[in-house]
């Protein structure tokens, strides 16, 4: 492995959002847009964590090879944060997400709570490099006991997010990787929806980024071509401009 000093990691902020499951990932991490929105304040001691249970390996063999080969169990991965905000929002995070509304404004503790299901996001910012979780589903609840321990510090509510797997995927999360370079866009090709080029190009957030692009073909698209932004609206070409919507 070569080494990549763009690699490396410091965390100088960050942020952790939801959005209902199956939501994909934002195309620009650092300015999601709805239906993402942010948990709220979180600790800035205990940033984030990830524990794991299971992944027991089990050595397998035979009469003539006794450590013939290994298995392993499946690993069950919680990622853990603390949530700094005792807002209705937050406490539904922590005590579940049937907690009810009393009708004095109080958040009742249910007796048989239910973890909040949903898409969730962790995005840290180290300069001008920036480093993501993402889950497309994801169960979130308490991870630990509330402590209230001292009066000079601010009090946090224990989350646990658990990453699920989602339809047909064989994952349960996915991790953006430090060091690879990343280019814009330099042309759209129509389709329902289209694609940019060149392949892997950052998918221009807005239509005003559509500026420049080449559009293929340069012609007026048929009905129902566009491309996709990253603010999930639709453009396409009509023949002498990006324009707003998709072609009729």
């Amino acid at each position: 492995m070569p080494i990549n000093d763009d690699a490396t990691l410091v965390v100088g902020s960050g942020n952790f959002l939801t959005a209902p499951a199956g939501t994909s990932m934002p195309t620009d991490i650092l300015t999601p847009t709805s239906p993402w929105d942010t948990v709220g304040h979180t600790s800035l001691e205990d940033i984030f964590g990830i524990s794991s249970e299971g992944g027991d390996a089990t050595v397998i063999g035979t009469l003539q090879n006794k450590n013939l080969r290994t298995k392993y169990s499946a690993r069950t991965e919680t990622m853990a944060l603390t949530l700094q905000q005792f807002d209705v929002a937050g406490l539904r995070l922590f005590y579940g997400s049937n907690a009810p509304l009393l009708p004095d404004g109080s958040v009742g503790v249910p007796t048989d709570p239910t973890p909040t299901v949903a898409a969730f996001l962790a995005v840290f910012v180290d300069g001008s490099h920036h480093f993501a979780f993402y889950a497309p589903k994801a169960e979130i609840y308490r991870a630990d006991d509330l402590s209230l321990s001292d009066t000079e510090s601010l009090a946090g509510l224990p989350i646990g997010v658990k990453p699920m797997a989602y339809g047909s995927n064989s994952w349960t999360y996915a991790v953006t990787p430090l060091g690879v370079t990343s280019f814009p866009a330099t042309g759209a090709t129509a389709g329902t929806p289209g694609s940019f080029t060149p392949t892997g190009a950052v998918t221009p957030a807005n239509l005003a980024a559509m500026s420049g692009l080449v559009a293929s073909p340069n012609t007026a698209w048929t009905t129902g071509k566009h491309v996709l932004l990253g603010d999930a609206s639709k453009t396409y070409w009509n023949g002498t401009a990006w324009v707003a919507g998709q072609a009729t």
